[in-house]
């Protein structure tokens, strides 16, 4: 499964950002890494990555990564590893034989949830609930349609049902400027896709996929609060799951869930939306921080300290 914030799609899109953007590869192994800042100074971050077909492959990349780093003159580096050799469950005390430390927060979601198109359709359908079937197949009886735009106007729509449910739900999203900047990266190139659902003309629900050589990403969706009853975002997202079908992509990545051990996890709602569309969950080792400057980022981890004990 080759993950989009490895590509060099995602590496555009932080470019017309304005962000620095690093990419280096070896025998067996990958890293896009990005120029950040935070509190301690200057962090080169590698979001799902480096990517590495061995161990060995994998201390190669932090090598590079670790070099790139004294270059650039950050205080640590930042990584994902999850495609880098070792499994989530061996990752903790590879890692830290390494130097490496858990990051105070992880930076992308350390579950995630995937639904597998190996096959036909049908079976990809079977493996939903029922009640996500019939509406796929019968919403068009209540006069909804569907279509797939590569047009970076179109973003639009999706902004406006997100501030909606950020209002309804009480949670800030991610602001105008940065998803326009996305879509019109990802759009016109073909790597991402806007998906949205129209009943009479007007639009009642859109989502955002980015696409990688084998895997699409659920990453953004709204819907309109009057037609709630409707349910229109679930059949939005099996449409989006057929197209991807039907481009030879092998895998949905619904992004974040939460764990099943914690029912009042703040995604639990979520997830369970996600879950009932089939798929299998996935681990990764989560963020973890390599320090190149040992005596800042331990000023960075000690400021943090303190201020989570005062709060």
């Amino acid at each position: 499964m080759e993950f989009f914030l490895q590509t060099p799609a995602w590496a555009a899109v932080q470019r017309s950002l304005g962000r620095r953007v690093h990419e280096q590869s070896g025998p067996g192994w990958s890293f896009l890494a990005i120029e950040e800042k935070n509190p301690a100074g200057k962090v080169i971050y590698a979001p799902y990555g480096p990517v590495a077909e061995s161990v060995e492959a994998f201390d190669a990349a932090t090598a590079a990564l670790v070099s790139l780093a004294k270059a650039e003159r950050a205080v640590f580096v930042r990584m994902e590893p999850a495609a880098a050799g070792f499994t989530a469950s061996d990752a903790g005390p590879l890692l830290r034989a390494r130097g490496l430390r858990p990051a105070p927060v992880n930076q992308q979601p350390e579950l995630s949830w995937v639904v597998d198109l190996d096959g036909d359709f049908k079976d990809v359908l079977a493996g939903m609930k029922p009640t996500n079937r019939n509406l796929y197949r019968n919403i068009h009886k209540k006069g909804v349609t569907f279509r797939a735009s590569q047009d970076p106007a179109d973003i639009s729509v999706l902004l406006n049902f997100l501030h909606l449910t950020a209002a309804r739900n009480g949670f800030k999203p991610q602001s105008d400027e940065y998803l326009t900047q996305v879509a019109a990266s990802l759009l016109p190139s073909g790597a991402g896709t806007l998906f949205i659902a129209e009943r009479e003309g007007e639009p009642i629900a859109a989502a955002f996929a980015y696409d990688s050589a084998d895997t699409r990403v659920y990453a953004h969706a709204a819907l309109d609060d009057t037609h709630r009853k409707l349910s229109a975002g679930i059949p939005l997202l099996v449409t989006l799951m057929a197209d991807a079908k039907e481009k030879g992509l092998k895998h949905v990545d619904l992004w974040g869930v939460a764990p099943e051990d914690q029912p009042d996890h703040k995604w639990a709602g979520f997830t369970a939306f996600k879950k009932s569309f089939g798929g299998r969950e996935v681990s990764y080792p989560g963020t973890w921080d390599l320090p190149v400057n040992k005596l800042r980022y331990g000023a960075y981890q000690l400021a943090r300290s303190l201020r989570d004990k005062l709060r």
